[in-house]
């Protein structure tokens, strides 16, 4: 390769025009010389500009790989919270469906927040907004507190379990959960406001255990957007909820619980051949992490023994689907086995996942970097607008190297 090239040959290596390549020069990045068969022209260092183009190739994969992991797959974020082997989630390294034998929700709010000290779900003098329970009272219960939230910038960990602890109880008391002599606990609270038994509490405890986290979710996501800015947990907290309550992730097993309605009306065997003529997928089996099962879905119904007309449904599509339940499964059929409200299932699952929801937000704060993916543009063509001319004589003309240093430090909108 030769050591010096012209004006042209450089600009046309990086795909830019020549007031880009003299910007390059001025900032020391590509190195220039007087032309010796042309004392008018300049020569540019081949191997600078070789070193340029390999740089902006490597910036063009990265960029290309961003775009794709945002808008293509899932984005990639470290976290040390839940992970996944041989089929089976892990809390902090801790087989979430061994801890369901035995483990309080509570236990394991301490596993995924790294808390030294036990975790209380004590809701304080937190207010619930309106009269009815339910998930309207949740969402108002924890706007009110969002729009006066405290920051999370400045504050402990140990502050914000203490603060993150009666946001869950909160959750749990707006969808029925009640306070009593024998129920410490948060599933001892909503089994009482449930009208359950000490089964059925149990029942409701294992369940909470199985679903309070599962790695960076569209929730979990969106809420270590919102803690990233400094938001308060109540608002990181909502940012997560709202985004849970959509019927492709937290309320899912509502269309699973709609299902089975027609099951006890219609019965298994019309309601399975329904959706399979007509090329419906039936929520609620299947799991694309889990292709051999959903094993909290299997811990659950083990325990389980709903009504007979459900067993049969599910037995029947996995016969004729291959597919077996996953947890929204298990949830509804939990709720259809205790008779509990109609929005039961998306209240267990929101009350558990509140604990994972704030273990990424305390995580995130830790990062201290807000998240902010930049756009590719795919709109219509921008208006071309002819640039203002400088004022004569204002002494403000700027030269290309100056205006291309200007368009490259210009900060990025918020």
């Amino acid at each position: 390769m030769r050591n010096w090239i012209t004006l042209t040959e450089a600009a046309r290596q990086l795909g830019v025009q020549a007031q880009t390549v003299y910007a390059y020069v001025s900032r020391g990045t590509i190195a220039v010389m007087s032309d010796p068969l042309d004392p008018r022209k300049s020569l540019y260092r081949a191997e600078d500009v070789a070193g340029l183009c390999r740089k902006k190739q490597v910036g063009r994969k990265r960029e290309a790989l961003a775009a794709g992991t945002i808008f293509g797959a899932e984005p990639c974020i470290y976290n040390s919270i839940t992970t996944f082997s041989k089929g089976r989630p892990y809390y902090r390294g801790r087989d979430s469906i061994r801890l369901s034998d035995a483990a309080t929700l509570e236990d394991v709010a301490a596993i995924l927040w790294n808390a030294r000290a036990p975790v209380s779900f004590e809701s304080g003098e937190l207010p619930l907004q309106g009269d009815e329970r339910g998930r309207q009272c949740a969402f108002t219960s924890l706007a009110a507190l969002a729009a006066c939230g405290h920051s999370t910038l400045g504050r402990t960990d140990s502050a914000l379990h203490v603060e993150a602890g009666r946001l869950v109880a909160l959750i749990a008391q707006a969808f029925g959960a009640r306070r009593g002599a024998n129920a410490q606990m948060t599933h001892e609270r909503l089994a009482l406001g449930w009208g359950q038994d000490r089964d059925g509490a149990e029942l409701i405890r294992r369940a909470l255990v199985l679903v309070a986290d599962h790695e960076i979710t569209s929730s979990a996501f969106a809420a270590r957007i919102t803690a990233s800015t400094g938001a308060s947990l109540p608002g990181c907290l909502l940012t997560g909820l709202a985004t849970f309550s959509g019927p492709l992730h937290g309320d899912a097993s509502g269309r699973v619980r709609a299902v089975f309605d027609d099951v006890g009306r219609l019965g298994a065997q019309h309601v399975v051949a329904h959706h399979l003529q007509s090329a419906i997928p039936i929520p609620g089996f299947g799991h694309h992490l889990y292709p051999d099962g959903d094993p909290r879905a299997a811990a659950v119904l083990e325990v389980l023994n709903p009504p007979q007309e459900i067993t049969s449904f599910i037995n029947k599509v996995m016969e004729l689907t291959g597919l077996k339940p996953n947890i929204d499964v298990a949830l509804a059929a939990l709720t259809a086995q205790l008779a509990l409200p109609r929005d039961a299932s998306f209240a267990l699952f929101a009350t558990a996942r509140s604990v994972g929801l704030l273990a990424h937000c305390i995580e995130q704060l830790r990062v201290s970097k807000v998240i902010r993916p930049r756009g590719r543009y795919t709109g219509p063509a921008l208006e071309d607008v002819a640039p203002e001319s400088p004022a004569e004589g204002s002494g403000n003309t700027l030269d290309p190297a100056t205006l291309d240093k200007n368009r490259l430090f210009r900060p990025v909108g918020r």
